[in-house]
């Protein structure tokens, strides 16, 4: 041990050998340092490598050191059949994990064989033998939203012509879902922007064709209806494979540099409505009631009418009674006719007789008060 003191390097022999060869042995010592020994960069470079190649299955440089001692002839770590196994066991194991996966009942995956479509995946585990067909995994139960209008992007406001030419401020609310994945993954390069601009389009055209009044007030659901039907069918017609569930009116008012004389216009509006249906309700009560008069008019003279004809009518059958009567008896029934002409005209007269005594005076004849007794006691009954 003694004469191998070159250091843990493997340096020479003594101190005073050839400094060119204690460096290629990796044991020199730096000129004026007393303190062990470094090694050179190339050397560590080297031993690197060498352990690399260890690693790799190839053997030591100068051989490697055996289980039996130092300086032994022994091999470096082979590949043998059961680390090629192991390794094999772990790429199916990789390519396993990678061509099995799982689609929640909300999902519906579309497998792609070699960037073609293969098949839809149902909910559940799924198998793609990866790399060779891939998959992708859409939401299509999930209820979607885009905003259209001034509350989506300020830059540029909901800004709409009306038919009566006055400009009205549009926000509204698209909800929409996936019914067919293959069609939105391959029919539309953008899905959600080719939505917004469908649904933009589709509104402009509506607000075109109508009023500014109905508008802000009472046809808003109208609207929404029509405007849903509108985007689903230009949808369809791209293939889209997007399903238009409703449509959220959001707001619909004047620009807002103008929405306080618009509400003064408003109000004007409101006012005229209210006396104009102040005065309709006068109008009709008034044709009302003329109307009833004059109807009155009517049947008191349809009714004076047939009064007149039918007392004429009835006169005429009594005389012509009277007349069968006086041909057949004319004394009798001239008699007759004078005693009820007699009554008709004294009958309601106050009768005082007088009779004249034998010396052709006159004198007071006592008599009833049958005029008295033929009185109602309801007309004597205010003097008792």
């Amino acid at each position: 041990m003694a004469g191998n003191s070159g250091g843990p390097w493997g340096g020479g022999g003594n101190k005073g050998g050839n400094g060119d060869d204690d460096r290629n042995r990796g044991g020199g010592r730096r000129p004026g340092n007393d303190g062990p020994n470094i090694p050179e960069i190339d050397e560590l470079v080297n031993k690197g490598r060498e352990q690399l190649r260890v690693l790799m299955g190839g053997g030591g440089r100068g051989g490697s050191r055996g289980p039996g001692g130092e300086g032994g002839g022994g091999q470096g770590p082979q590949l043998t059949r059961g680390t090629v196994g192991l390794g094999l066991l772990g790429l199916v194991a990789l390519w396993l994990f990678a061509s099995f996966y799982t689609v929640r009942p909300e999902e519906r995956s579309v497998e792609l064989f070699l960037g073609s479509y293969y098949k839809t995946g149902e909910p559940g585990l799924n198998f793609a033998p990866w790399p060779v067909v891939t998959r992708e995994v859409l939401a299509v139960s999930t209820e979607r939203t885009i905003d259209v209008g001034a509350s989506a992007t300020r830059r540029d406001p909901g800004l709409m012509l009306t038919g009566d030419e006055n400009i009205v401020d549009i926000d509204f609310q698209i909800v929409w879902n996936i019914i067919d994945p293959q069609l939105y993954l391959f029919s539309l390069a953008d899905p959600p922007q080719t939505i917004a601009a469908v649904s933009e389009s589709a509104m402009r055209e509506i607000i075109s064709q109508s009023q500014l009044a109905p508008i802000l007030n009472r046809d808003r659901g109208a609207i929404a209806d029509r405007l849903r039907d509108d985007i689903q069918a230009s949808l369809d017609s791209f293939d889209s494979g997007v399903n238009v569930i409703r449509v959220n009116f959001d707001k619909a008012d004047p620009p807002e540099p103008v929405i306080a004389a618009f509400r003064q216009v408003q109000d004007a509006r409101q006012e005229r409505d209210r006396l104009q249906n102040v005065a309709d309700a006068y109008a009709n009560r008034v044709v009302a009631e003329a109307r009833g008069q004059s109807a009155q008019v009517l049947e008191q003279a349809e009714g004076y009418r047939a009064r007149v004809v039918n007392e004429a009518l009835g006169e005429a059958s009594r005389f012509s009674a009277i007349l069968a009567e006086y041909v057949q008896a004319p004394d009798v029934t001239r008699k007759r006719i004078y005693l009820e002409t007699l009554e008709g005209v004294l009958g309601d007269v106050d009768i005082i007789m007088m009779d004249e005594n034998a010396a052709g005076g006159q004198g007071v004849v006592p008599y009833l008060p049958l005029n008295e007794m033929r009185r109602t006691p309801a007309a004597t009954g205010g003097n008792n």
